[in-house]
Formats: structure tokens, C-alpha cells, sequence
């Protein structure tokens, strides 16, 4: 297992080759400076001052700006994430003009194929986890991130991809820890799961990272005043070279 890093400079000024090889073969590719740092201050100002519109998930121990599908999957608020849709991208959109269409971008210099929005939920959004709450104090949920893909896609192991972007890292801490281990037909990792070789990628402000979303991987805990503000894309591929995609 191993991690592909690649400078977002150097690769762009190479021809933005895609990256998506390199995801099939490692765990994971990082794009250091995929973002500028005053871009990355500019939107988590802008996410910081649109509290009145982030969603709560899981008692309030992290928040959204924008709906996250499996936030309200796993609370059984689905039927409200699908009827808001439409209105969370317009919040999103109004907090932060021109962020969805950039982070699609990215996924698709990435991937070297087309990436659409996927008909009836979210596009990109931000998550934002608050010093010393639970993830903060013992970090996330171990997990895959299959909510979203449909049986037959999970199945056939469609391929299926999540893009992280960091725009505010913590102080110290919060990156992201990706095991050898990948979905094989139970949500719970096992014991032999969590006995496989794993690293931990930490984010600077403006990085990306591109990985399988059949990856074994947690939210590591952190320290500081700061909240972690990170955006979101999860995207299955629909046809060769085509991705849907959504939060």
C-alpha cells in the first residue's frame, strides 16, 4: 500500500496527467497546494460565517454546510436530504460561489474523465468537525464510504472514488489514517481489518486527497481552538470515464 504524492504545481505545468492509475495501485493520491492558502482562508472564513446554515449531524457533534447523504441516511432523515436538495446547493453556492464547480473540476483533472452531478442529490459540500467534540477528543468512525452506492454497484465493485479537500486543518492533528484493508461485504471493519498495514495522510490547508471509497479510514483525532473544515465529493463511475457524483 502506498500513498502517490503529487505537487499541484509541478503536475499542472507537466499537463495534468491523470491520477486515477495511480489510486488503482496505491491507496491513495495527494495534491499538495491543489488550493491556494488565501482561497482555503477566503472559503473557511466564509463556512465560519454561515453558521445559521450548517446542518447538524449526529447530535451536533459535527456540522455541514450543505447536506451530507450519509449523515442523513444513517439517521433516517433521507427523504429530507432528496426534498432539500436542490436549496442546500443554492446555500452552498451563495456561502461560497464557484467552490462545487472548482472541486468537480479538480475530480475530473484527476480522474482524466467527466464528472456529473448526480440527478436528485448534493454536489461538493464542506464538513467542519468543532474542537472538543467527539471526533476532536477520539476521532471519527472507522468506516467505508459505501452509503450512496447502489447494490449492484457494490456488488460489481464499481469503481468509486472520494475527494477530500482540506481548507482548515487543526493545530495539531485530524488527518486522515487509510488501511490496506477494503470493503468486502460488511460495513463493520473486523479485527483483521484493523490488523492491516495502515498510514496516516495529514492534510495541509489546501491539499486534496483522491482515494478508493472502498478504503478502510477514520478521521484521526486533534487538538486545538480551531475547527477541521474540509470539502467533500464521493463519485461511482457510470459508464467508462463517466462519474456521478454528490455529498
Amino acid at each position: 500500500m502506498s500513498l502517490a504524492r503529487v505537487s499541484a504545481r509541478r503536475w499542472r505545468a507537466a499537463g495534468l496527467p491523470a491520477q486515477l492509475d495511480a489510486v488503482d495501485r496505491g491507496a491513495a493520491v495527494a495534491v499538495e497546494g491543489a488550493f491556494e492558502p488565501d482561497v482555503c482562508r477566503r472559503w473557511s472564513a466564509r463556512v465560519l460565517g454561515a453558521k445559521k446554515d450548517w446542518v447538524a449531524d449526529f447530535g451536533r457533534e459535527q456540522f455541514a454546510l450543505g447536506r451530507a447523504f450519509y449523515t442523513h441516511y444513517e439517521t433516517g432523515r433521507a427523504a429530507l436530504y432528496f426534498r432539500d436538495a436542490a436549496a442546500s446547493d443554492a446555500r452552498v453556492e451563495r456561502h461560497l460561489p464557484g467552490m462545487q464547480a472548482a472541486v468537480l473540476e479538480l475530480f475530473e483533472q484527476l480522474t482524466g474523465g467527466r464528472a456529473r452531478r448526480r440527478h436528485g442529490f448534493c454536489g461538493p459540500g464542506v464538513h467542519v468537525f468543532p474542537a472538543g467534540e467527539k471526533v476532536s477528543r477520539s476521532g471519527g468512525v472507522v468506516h467505508f464510504d459505501i452509503e450512496g452506492l447502489t447494490p449492484h454497484q457494490i456488488q460489481t465493485k464499481a469503481r468509486a472514488l472520494s475527494l477530500v479537500v482540506m481548507l482548515q486543518p487543526p493545530r495539531w492533528g485530524g488527518g486522515l489514517r487509510l488501511w490496506s484493508a477494503t470493503y468486502r461485504g460488511r460495513e463493520a471493519p473486523t479485527r483483521a481489518d484493523l490488523a492491516t498495514p495502515a498510514f496516516t495522510y495529514r492534510y495541509r490547508p489546501g491539499s486534496a486527497l483522491l482515494m478508493s471509497s472502498y478504503r478502510l479510514h477514520q478521521i484521526r483525532p486533534f487538538r486545538g481552538d480551531a475547527p477541521r473544515i474540509s470539502i467533500t465529493v464521493h463519485a461511482a463511475e457510470i459508464d467508462r470515464g463517466v462519474w456521478e457524483t454528490w455529498f
